[in-house]
């Protein structure tokens, strides 16, 4: 048994039970024969099959066991030729016959029907017979009745009177009914999307000649892109192959790009597919052969060794030299990666002109989609000519450049589409009447030209001589109305070969030998007979005349067209077979593509496999930064996952995929975006299920990393607590002193300095450089695990907390510490960026503009030159500081607004208030007084609302600053008395001496010298005289002046 589509004929004939009792049984009986014999003639006819009597009705099916093109056309006529034909048998048997008859169309299942004491039969079981019978019933005596899909398909072919829509007993929703009135000598179109070998280019002209311009303007190191769009058989790859041709004396290089509907998610699957096929990879070869083969190959570019080792890790082949890339992160391996490509290309390009073609770009993936992006970016320094092709529904993110030219095909003219024909006839005419239906149904689209010109020569409705076809009988209707209807004629004529087909198209658009004769399970004499018929029908060709055992349908159609046929339980058995085939005989599919196995497994309704091999395809994904594909695959195996029995394996494999999910989302969006808290939160819900500490503490670390960015200390300080109750639970050196950090740094927010410094100081007892370092095994498990360099964390929060807490010389050492830790790292590892942002604040705590300055200007460099809007928010925070204190105030307010925007962006509210506080002060500073105002009030509002206090007493000195601006000495001194209050009770000395310091000096100015002394001296005599830290010189000469 198998599906496919049919059209279904009911023919009843009227009155029959009057006319059995008005006769004699023998007469009546002799008059049924005459019916029946009638009936099955004129089906026959129009190629239908008689396949029941059933008394008075006749059921009958057009396009089984043989499909025929217009099945529904021929239904139809044999219908109206039924009407007269019964008709005319009074003349006879001396009896008025008439009948009625309802056609319907649709998908069946249609096979034998076998069971005990059963007569076999081919039954058709579905929809579409019921339907027939009920409009049969409905029809009037002489008429013929048909659905809305059979209407469809003879289309002009006839006159119809709409009987509108017609409610139907067993039919939820009422069916449109249609009256066929009689024929006409219109012709219907149909579609095809079946590719043959290529013809010559026909009708391409001006395409061709605009392509070849832009060929010479690339040879002139001017590179072009230039998308070729249109439908599904239009000729795409016909002119992109033609282009290749008329270049094939000229030097050049041509590289060929091929997209797949199955590995949309599988990150520059199309460049590792061609590199693969470039070096000549044999699944046989092992790893060090495969890499001998790509050396080859990349030395052919000039490939550097980095560059060697870089490409063989996207295609997971030993290196010889790692060049450090075990130790980049998944984000700079990716890059790394993708600039490796483009610089080979690069490479290529000085050698010669390159012509490369970018196939099916509609199937792209998001990965290869960035690397063909950067490749635009670049190309107009290039020797390169970059042909995409594309059917509409793609739509590039830089298709609206005027740079790039979009050829849109339409189709082709009368005289071109006959020159086709002719070609595919081997050059004999073919009859007037035949190539006008052919021309009249394709719309001049090549692709459906081909493939029903060959299927009308196979259909044998012609008759050729030496020079041309002739018609050999009257059947023209065969001739197909849809090219579906086309294409399971000539699966059909394949015999054994149909079976074949079937499996390859249930294994994909393109199918090795290997794997096809694991799945088919018959002897290879069998198969390769069988594989022989299907390269003759020209419906699958193998891919490379080298002879590498892989064979590809022609079109996705022809593909879908096979697969259509099968049944859903052999479809079923089929996806399991070819799933259980790769995972027992390809090994490096399964390395390499565990979503292809998953797609199988899925489509074997095998749903822990199926959950399995997507979080294989996920964790995939992520570790080579491929996020989109990540968050594809991770997203669905979760979907899926809950469906399968719960109990503890299941909780435990839901847990890992959700802590993916949540660290694809935090890659993807930042640790701010409420979808990564709520993914950490999920994760937490059922971590309470799950016995394993590291999944719990990932866990906590990444809620508290989301708390922070989201500036709510409280909730900081709760996971910090948690995570160093894990951690010592499980007596862990390294989490341990994560766990302290954590604590340490929560406390400091919430402006806690005591407490911060001690948790810092219990973290840092804990730290031993060579067991926890950048270049330590365990220093990068931790960094992996949990963010930043654990001992750069560790200084550089501690030199935020020994600042404020009064001592300078203290944090000025644990700066630089974390600085220099950070200086032997990678230019783009996060922890290099952690280090000169938090070193880069301390000295702004200290006030040293002039190590700020350093400081900001690599850290704005290396955001800028990266694109990363977190970064680039904190350089420009440091550079409006520093900015602001050589007296550039408006210049310092432009800094300030534009960090505060990317910051906004980046959904971050962590150091707001005190950004605010800066950026107040420089509108003071300008003279903008309400706006220092509104600013100073924002700041303060924040941190009531989010408990981030440790700036608070340097927001009231400020505030308490402009109000002295505003001549308002009482307030000031509230304000900065407020300040020194806050700073005692948070222990930052620091603070308490600054806004000691601008009291005491508003204080003598305003006559009040004891009052100014008793203030200020106190606070000084607790630091070190000898210091030269301006904070401290300051509060001298002030004292100073003041006695």
């Amino acid at each position: 048994a198998e599906r496919r589509q049919l059209t279904i004929m009911f023919c009843d004939l009227v009155g029959s039970s009057a006319l059995s009792a008005r006769l004699d049984p023998e007469d009546f009986r002799r008059v049924l024969i005459a019916y029946n014999t009638r009936v099955t003639d004129v089906v026959r006819r129009h190629n239908g099959n008689v396949v029941r009597y059933m008394g008075d009705g006749v059921l009958a099916y057009f396009g089984y066991p043989q499909a025929e093109e217009e099945s529904a056309v021929q239904a139809t006529r044999a219908g109206l030729a039924l009407i007269d034909a019964v008709g005319a048998l009074q003349a006879e048997i001396g009896v008025g016959l008439r009948v009625r008859i309802g056609i319907a169309t649709g998908v069946v299942v249609v096979g034998d029907l076998v069971g005990d004491g059963m007569v076999r039969e081919q039954a058709a079981i579905g929809q579409t017979p019921n339907l027939a019978a009920r409009l049969q019933k409905m029809a009037s005596p002489g008429t013929v009745l048909i659905d809305a899909n059979s209407q469809r398909l003879t289309g002009g072919h006839f006159d119809y009177s709409d009987l509108g829509l017609r409610t139907l007993k067993g039919w939820p929703d009422p069916i449109r009914v249609w009256h066929v009135i009689g024929a006409t000598d219109v012709k219907s179109r149909f579609e095809a999307r079946h590719k043959s070998k290529l013809p010559p280019l026909l009708g391409r002209d001006s395409e061709m000649e605009l392509l070849l311009s832009k060929w010479r303007d690339a040879r002139r190191n001017e590179g072009c892109v230039v998308i070729l769009c249109g439908e599904p058989g239009i000729g795409k790859s016909h002119i992109a192959l033609a282009l290749d041709e008329r270049l094939r004396n000229e030097p050049h290089i041509t590289l060929r790009y091929f997209c797949s509907m199955h590995h949309t998610h599988t990150a520059l699957f199309p460049i590792i597919g061609q590199l693969e096929h470039a070096a000549g990879f044999d699944r046989n070869d092992s790893p060090a052969g495969k890499l001998d083969k790509l050396e080859a190959l990349l030395a052919r570019s000039a490939a550097t060794p980095e560059q060697v080792a870089i490409i063989a890790n996207l295609l997971q082949l030993p290196i010889r030299d790692s060049f450090g890339l075990h130790e980049l992160s998944p984000a700079e391996c990716k890059q790394k990666t993708l600039a490796a490509l483009l610089a080979q290309l690069e490479a290529l390009a000085l050698e010669q002109p390159v012509y490369l073609i970018f196939e099916d770009a509609h199937w792209i993936d998001p990965t290869s989609l960035q690397q063909l992006s950067l490749l635009v970016q670049r190309i107009a320094r290039l020797r390169v000519l970059l042909l995409i092709t594309t059917r509409p529904e793609f739509t590039p993110p830089w298709h609206d450049d005027p740079r790039i030219t979009t050829i849109r095909l339409m189709p082709l003219g009368h005289q071109y589409g006959a020159a086709l024909v002719e070609h595919v006839t081997g050059g004999k005419p073919m009859p007037s009447p035949v190539l006008s239906e052919i021309l009249a149904r394709t719309d001049g689209v090549p692709l459906f030209i081909e493939e029903l010109t060959k299927t009308v020569l196979e259909a044998g409705v012609l008759r050729e001589d030496q020079e041309r076809y002739e018609l050999a009988g009257v059947h023209l209707q065969t001739i197909p109305a849809t090219l579906q209807e086309s294409l399971l004629a000539r699966l059909d004529r394949l015999g054994p070969g149909k079976e074949i087909a079937q499996i390859g198209a249930v294994i994909g658009r393109e199918f090795s030998y290997e794997l096809l004769r694991a799945v088919a399970g018959i002897p290879a004499q069998v198969l390769d007979a069988a594989l022989d018929r299907l390269l003759a029908s020209e419906l699958v060709y193998c891919r490379d005349a080298s002879g590498d055992n892989t064979y590809v349908f022609k079109h996705a159609l022809v593909r879908d067209a096979a697969e259509k046929m099968l049944l859903r339980t052999r479809k079923k058995q089929l996806h399991q077979r070819i799933a259980r085939a790769l995972e027992e005989g390809f090994p490096e599919i399964v390395d390499t593509q565990p979503e292809l196995i998953a797609h199988h497994y899925r489509h074997a309704d095998d749903l822990p496999k199926f959950v399995r091999y997507l979080s294989i395809a996920g964790d995939r994904a992520l570790s080579r930064s491929a996020l989109t594909e990540a968050h594809e695959n991770i997203t669905q195996a979760l979907q899926q996952i809950v469906c399968l029995p719960a109990d503890a394996t299941r909780t435990r494999d839901e847990l890992r995929l959700q802590i993916a999910l949540a660290r694809t989302l935090l890659e993807q969006r930042g640790y701010a975006d409420r979808q990564v808290g709520d993914a950490y939160a999920k994760a937490r819900e059922l971590s309470g299920h799950v016995d394993d500490p590291g999944m719990h503490l990932a866990i906590l670390y990444g809620l508290w990393a989301h708390h922070y960015v989201r500036g709510k200390p409280a909730a900081m300080l709760e996971q910090a607590e948690e995570f160093l109750t894990v951690a010592e639970g499980q007596d862990e050196g390294g989490p341990i002193l994560v766990g302290h950090r954590l604590v340490g740094t929560s406390h400091l927010i919430m402006g806690y300095m005591s407490r911060a410094i001690a948790s810092l100081d219990q973290a840092l007892m804990r730290y031993d450089p060579g067991k926890h370092g950048a270049n330590s095994r365990t220093g990068q498990n931790l960094r992996a695990r949990f963010g930043q360099d654990v001992g750069i964390g560790i200084y550089a929060y501690r030199s935020w907390a020994l600042a404020l807490a009064g001592r300078p010389a203290e944090a000025e050492q644990s700066a630089d510490t974390a600085l220099a830790q950070s200086s032997g790292l990678d230019r783009d590892d996060q922890s290099r960026f952690y280090a000169l942002w938090h070193a880069g604040m301390a000295f702004v705590l200290l006030r040293d503009a002039e190590r700020v300055a350093a400081i900001d200007s690599e850290l704005m460099e290396f955001a800028n030159d990266r694109g990363l809007p977190y970064w680039q928010a904190l350089a420009h925070f440091l550079r409006g500081w520093r900015v602001a204190r050589t007296g550039h105030a408006m210049t310092a307010v432009e800094l300030f607004h534009s960090g505060l925007e990317l910051w906004a962006k980046t959904g971050s509210r962590i150091f707001r208030p005190i950004c605010l506080a800066f950026l107040a002060d420089a509108h003071a500073a300008a003279d903008q007084r309400d706006l220092a105002d509104q600013r100073f009030r924002e700041a303060l509002r924040i941190t009531a609302g989010t408990g981030e206090r440790w700036a608070e007493p340097e927001i009231h000195r400020l505030y308490g600053d402009l109000l002295v601006r505003c001549g308002n000495p009482a307030a000031a001194i509230s304000r900065y008395k407020r300040a020194i209050d806050l700073a005692r009770e948070q222990g930052s000395r620091w603070f308490e001496l600054r806004t000691g310091t601008s009291l005491a000096r508003l204080l003598s100015e305003g006559g009040q010298r004891v009052e100014a002394n008793d203030v200020l001296v106190n606070i000084y005599q607790t630091f070190d005289a000898r210091c030269t830290r301006p904070d401290v010189t300051d509060a001298q000469l002030l004292i100073e002046a003041i006695q």
